[in-house]
């Protein structure tokens, strides 16, 4: 006999822990937080939580492991001098994409962008977000509507069996072109090695205004099989 405290009361149920967080060994990113404000990198920086990984990687694209305050588990920071990296992406389950709205720690809006994900209840049904793209941009600015929430799992081209890592990133630049690389790896037979890149974006507004920004570029560039042939 087993307890059925949760079967008249679900929501109280503890949720599992996403095999997100199971099955890689840190994360990367393209920003960071001073003074708990976000900051855009040049370069890409790595976190996890295992000191040979934080090791290895500063081996292969610079910079110096540092143990942060940080209560994730990913608590150690590589600052690389490496704007572009290559990665190994597994066919197109590499990539998950949708979109959310959270209101502190709490999703209040989770969809694909035409029908709810979640909660179960709404699984299906018309989310309700703009057709257009501008318009979604411009609500989700406004924290009245979702933005994209892209995850890339990936192995390091450079060292296959260091593990999995995960590139989780919110840009729309990315969302918009997300697609392309999708239907690339989906041409590839088997593993595909690609580039991970963060691209430079400068340009002048009509109002006179100089931008300069960093995006990330995920390009798929052939079969990892084919790679490792002809290097060898």
């Amino acid at each position: 006999m087993a307890m059925r405290i949760f079967e008249t009361d679900p929501d109280a149920k503890p949720k599992t822990r996403s095999t997100f967080a199971d099955d890689t060994v840190g994360r990367v990113h393209s920003g960071k937080a001073v003074d708990n404000m976000p900051v855009s990198l040049e370069n890409w920086r790595f976190s996890t939580g295992d000191r040979e990984v934080a090791d290895a990687v500063a081996q292969l694209f610079g910079g110096r492991p540092v143990e942060t305050e940080s209560t994730s588990e990913n608590y150690i920071d590589i600052e690389t001098d490496a704007p572009s990296v290559l990665v190994v992406l597994d066919g197109p389950g590499a990539i998950y994409s949708d979109m959310k709205l959270w209101n502190r720690n709490q999703l209040v809006h989770h969809c694909d962008g035409v029908e709810f994900l979640s909660p179960d209840e709404d699984k299906g049904m018309r989310c309700g977000c703009p057709a257009t793209l501008a318009e979604r941009k411009e609500r989700a600015k406004r924290f009245a509507g979702p933005k994209p929430a892209i995850s890339v799992t990936f192995r390091l081209a450079e060292d296959y069996d260091l593990g999995k890592f995960r590139f989780q990133s919110g840009a729309w630049t990315l969302a918009e072109v997300l697609h392309e690389a999708e239907e690339a790896l989906s041409r590839v037979e088997g593993e595909a090695l690609a580039s991970l890149t963060l691209e430079l974006v400068e340009y002048t507004t009509k109002a006179g205004r100089f931008v300069s920004y960093r995006k990330p570029v995920i390009k798929v560039l052939k079969s990892y099989n084919s790679a490792v042939a002809d290097e060898r």
